[in-house]
């Protein structure tokens, strides 16, 4: 059983004067539910989980684009210091996928797989996927019965958030930072509709900032 924080359904997070918050998003933000540096103290557990777990192996890190790639660069960086300062190493190569499951702030029934035609080269490899939310998990449930058309060795999940929700599937990745509440989360790559990528903590946005980033 994966290991997380679980952050209740009545937290209240933290006000958004106690962080620097880029000027162009105070007015559509709730408030700080995840602090960025939280959000590093777990990646680095889980890059230690994972070396421990899949140490020795040459591994294939798969990053879940677009929402993953800044969890998925921190993650390697740890990884990679581990590899340094630590008598067990994990040979590591890098791919990309893109997936879209999503209209606005809603999860729609289809997956759209962007890349799966380079997925061919992950056959007899050992493949760990890295996400930054589950929801639903449809969409995981989606890109593992498509890897497994292409008989990978062994694949794992990571993924830093699982959202709790009664959408859910019951679908739970190998690895995961944090599970939250069901709300419409940013930052730290996180976005609605692109936006709020580029904010350092995660945080809940506010209903007007919904309607007005609205497409």
């Amino acid at each position: 059983m994966a290991s997380f924080l679980q952050i209740s359904d009545d937290e209240k997070g933290h006000e958004l004067g106690l962080f620097c918050i880029p000027k162009h998003y105070e007015e559509d933000l709730d408030r700080v539910l995840i602090p960025h540096g939280l959000i590093m103290d777990r990646t680095e557990r889980l890059a230690r989980d994972i070396i421990r777990d899949m140490g020795g192996h040459h591994i294939v890190a798969l990053c879940v684009l677009k929402g993953g790639y800044k969890f998925f660069a921190d993650l390697l960086d740890f990884i990679k210091a581990l590899n340094q300062n630590n008598d067990k190493s994990v040979p590591l190569t890098v791919d990309f996928i893109r997936l879209k499951s999503y209209s606005n702030d809603r999860s729609t029934n289809k997956v759209k797989v962007i890349g799966g035609d380079e997925l061919s080269a992950l056959t007899g490899k050992n493949v760990l996927i890295v996400e930054d939310i589950v929801e639903t998990g449809k969409t995981m449930e989606t890109l593992l019965a498509l890897l497994n058309e292409y008989n990978p060795k062994m694949v794992k999940v990571v993924s830093l958030l699982v959202k709790r929700t009664p959408r859910s599937s019951g679908y739970r990745p190998d690895y995961f930072g944090f599970e939250v509440p069901d709300k419409f989360l940013v930052g730290y790559a996180l976005d609605y509709n692109e936006y709020f990528r580029d904010l350092s903590h995660i945080c809940v946005i506010t209903e007007h900032a919904k309607e007005k980033y609205k497409v």
